[in-house]
């Protein structure tokens, strides 16, 4: 064997061995992150360990950095990204096609309407009144609209965006999600929501961020309107799929018409074409993954201790999954948007509660 093969064969080994390292580390990380989660002032807020590993992943990644080996990097990039695609695929066993029938037609227009309305105010609020970039502003939108840190994970897998617009906007699901968790129940007990148990809901999981907030503030009403809630919730994480593949391929679209005005600036100014490096279609394939589980769940072809085994495998990947996301966000990049990225999570959060009202008004009169 030439030196030059040897050194090759040694060198990959080596980054074999530092991205295993990394994944372990990333592992033992996030499964302390799951034992905090569970400490009931913790549990009792509705965080979920997705929402506790980026925060601490977050401190770990500005405190103590310099205290992870260089060579374990790859496993944490490794978990932040293609491990992702796994564990959002796999977040289709939580879905059933027979859940969603139970709330019928009221379920499903609450959950289309509100999710297409706030992805659209959210980006065109994010870009064009508080001047974020497109990234951050589908992101932020994203967790809103559909199912908080799960949604914005695909998002960022699908958009291949920097670490820290992702924690952005995590950063909006945690604070106006857990406000939802406590607010609406008081609204609701207050008379001020002027909607029945069916119709709250509708409201309550047409408009939290999060599954866990959803549970914990409807709870607060009534078994019937926590079932009701958690479906409907379930029927906004389903529109991921086509919601993701929309997406995947305006940004193939974005990135083609950037590509072709490149081209033609620098055939104006006499410059040298270049191969084509047209990004690839940006299509999601972990979205159609996820709707193979959702059928599967549905055909009930898996024992219910399996599935149950298999949700709690996928937690703890995504939770692997935040974790190393919080571990490659720098706060000094959140800082350069924090404010203006809150700003837009909040037109978003009064758009959920005065719009969401209004959109659960509307469908129960219609399909009442």
């Amino acid at each position: 064997m030439t030196t030059a093969r040897l050194t090759a064969v040694t060198s990959e080994a080596s980054f074999t061995r530092g991205q295993l390292n990394g994944i372990l580390f990333v592992g033992l990380f996030a499964a302390a992150v799951t034992r905090i989660a569970e400490i009931p002032a913790i549990a009792g807020l509705g965080l979920s360990p997705l929402i506790v590993g980026i925060v601490a992943g977050a401190i770990y990644g500005n405190a103590l950095r310099d205290g992870m080996p260089a060579s374990w990097a790859a496993g944490v990039n490794f978990s932040a990204r293609k491990l992702l695609r796994i564990a959002v695929a796999f977040f289709g066993l939580r879905v059933s096609l027979q859940e969603i029938a139970q709330v019928g037609l009221p379920g499903l227009a609450e959950s289309v309407l509100i999710v297409v309305s706030t992805l659209l105010i959210g980006t065109w609020a994010g870009i064009k009144i508080m001047k974020l970039d497109r990234d951050t502003a589908l992101l932020t939108a994203a967790g809103s609209a559909i199912c908080g840190a799960a949604a914005v994970l695909a998002f960022e897998s699908t958009l291949q965006s920097k670490p820290h617009k992702s924690a952005m906007a995590v950063g909006s699901v945690v604070l106006f999600g857990t406000l939802s968790m406590f607010l609406y129940p008081v609204l609701f007990k207050a008379g001020w929501l002027h909607l029945d148990t069916v119709g709250a809901g509708l409201f309550f999981g047409g408009t939290i961020h999060e599954v866990a907030q959803v549970v914990g503030a409807a709870s607060n009403v009534s078994p019937e309107a926590t079932h009701i809630a958690t479906i409907v919730k379930m029927t906004r994480v389903m529109l991921l799929v086509p919601v993701l593949l929309a997406v995947g391929v305006w940004v193939n679209r974005a990135n083609r018409a950037k590509s072709r005005d490149a081209r033609t600036a620098d055939s104006q100014q006499g410059a040298s074409i270049h191969q084509d490096h047209q990004g690839k279609l940006a299509i999601p394939w972990f979205a159609l993954g996820f709707l193979a589980f959702v059928v599967i769940n549905s055909l009930h072809v898996l024992p219910h201790a399996a599935t149950t085994t298999l949700n709690t495998l996928d937690t703890f990947a995504l939770t692997m999954a935040m974790t190393a996301l919080g571990i490659e966000t720098r706060i000094s990049q959140i800082r350069q948007a924090g404010p203006r990225a809150l700003t837009t999570g909040l037109i978003l959060y009064v758009w959920l509660i005065a719009g969401g009202l209004g959109i659960t008004w509307t469908v129960q009169r219609l399909f009442s």
